[in-house]
């Protein structure tokens, strides 16, 4: 017997990276830092008056329940995207107060216990827990690099069974940066309705593109798709905690998705009202943090590719979107080693490929949005330390 749930019995033990990291801030020796990921610490320019005046409307002192979120919230969600060109009704819209609770959404609204997501690799390891605390098995496919990042479907196919309930994409995805094409979306689309399955698509770093404008999935109808985004990532805004999910697909089911979707949202009642009624302005404020953002990003890369160019050791791999370059490296130990090594020599924090789950070593993930003249001094370190190892 215990006392605890089986589906937290998680490993906690400190890993060999947690452990140098926790010795090297404990000596108190300074770090570079490449592998931020809260964009409120990296120096860009916040609209203060007009976030922080938009916090304090009158209407957020009184309380309307509403499942789905505040109709003045999702009005100003579905602005976002008719403004990026494709059409959103409100009545689609559930707002959650992040993407990890709409993840619990999607995993309640489509799981029973035990059953299973398919999820491609590499990503992101949240997903990881996420399933774990609503017991959902995540089963991996294969994402595969040729000159640029895709779908490996001979993979996603064999991965499906009985149990298969939905089919998990980020786009673009992190760390890869790869977003989904067309052609594999309508692929996506003839096997989810073969095996009636639905699409969760995480679009957190959607905008964040280096080159064209992707489209978002919310008008996907070939499956039933759930579209996860919020503040956190569109308007850098991590501390606001209020995201969304959108529904799409074929009527029926997007109507029952949506009935559903709506008894489970009603039992939370999660966005506070201040945020809620914050929304618009916080949604507009999007278009100079993200100008300061893709300035950094693009900055940091045009500094990456230049470092690279006069070595012959380590290569960027091509990615579309996001802000972060993956480098591959020599595989002389593994990418956690020498994350450790590069920590405890060079006093430079990067994150290992194995924390993303890639498919073999050789892999390091640095972030685009570090301060500049920090990242430019990492990257040198990095560098140097692979060229002597």
């Amino acid at each position: 017997m215990s006392y605890f749930a089986r589906r937290t019995n998680w490993n906690l033990r400190p890993n060999l990276f947690s452990t140098a990291l926790d010795a090297h801030r404990a000596n108190g020796k300074p770090l570079l830092d490449l592998s931020a990921s809260n964009p409120t610490s990296i120096g860009v320019h916040y609209e203060e008056h007009t976030l922080l005046s938009a916090l304090t409307q009158p209407n957020a002192l009184k309380y309307e329940p509403a499942s789905k979120g505040l109709l003045v919230a999702r009005e100003a969600v579905a602005r976002y995207y008719t403004e990026r060109g494709t059409a959103v009704s409100p009545e689609h819209i559930i707002l959650t107060v992040s993407t990890s609770e709409a993840y619990s959404y999607c995993f309640r609204l489509l799981c029973e216990p035990g059953d299973e997501v398919l999820v491609g690799l590499p990503s992101y390891p949240l997903f990881e827990f996420l399933a774990d605390i609503q017991d959902v098995r995540l089963i991996p496919y294969e994402l595969v690099y040729d000159h640029g990042w895709q779908i490996d479907f001979h993979s996603l196919s064999k991965a499906i069974t009985p149990r298969t309930r939905a089919i998990l994409l980020v786009h673009p995805n992190n760390p890869t940066g790869s977003y989904i094409r067309p052609h594999e979306i309508a692929e996506l689309n003839r096997i989810c309705s073969r095996h009636e399955l639905a699409m969760i698509c995480d679009e957190v770093f959607l905008d964040y593109s280096l080159a064209e404008t992707h489209t978002s999935l919310v008008e996907n109808n070939g499956a039933l798709t759930f579209v996860l985004s919020g503040l956190s990532k569109i308007a850098g805004l991590p501390q606001m905690k209020l995201a969304w999910l959108v529904s799409s697909g074929p009527q029926p089911l997007r109507e029952e998705a949506l009935a559903r979707l709506d008894v489970i949202a009603d039992t939370f009642l999660s966005p506070n009202a201040p945020v809620q009624w914050a929304a618009s302005a916080m949604l507009e404020s999007r278009r100079g943090i993200q100008l300061q953002v893709m300035e950094r990003v693009r900055g940091n890369l045009a500094e990456l590719d230049a470092q690279l160019a006069n070595q012959a050791l380590c290569r960027r791999l091509d990615f579309e979107g996001g802000w972060y370059a993956t480098l591959r490296v020599p595989a002389t130990r593994t990418d956690e080693e020498l994350a450790v090594a590069i920590l405890e020599h060079e006093a430079v924090l990067v994150q290992p490929g194995h924390f993303f789950d890639f498919a073999a070593d050789g892999h390091l993930v640095l972030s685009l949005i570090a301060p500049t003249a920090e990242f430019a001094e990492g990257v040198r370190r990095v560098l140097r330390f692979v060229q002597s190892a």
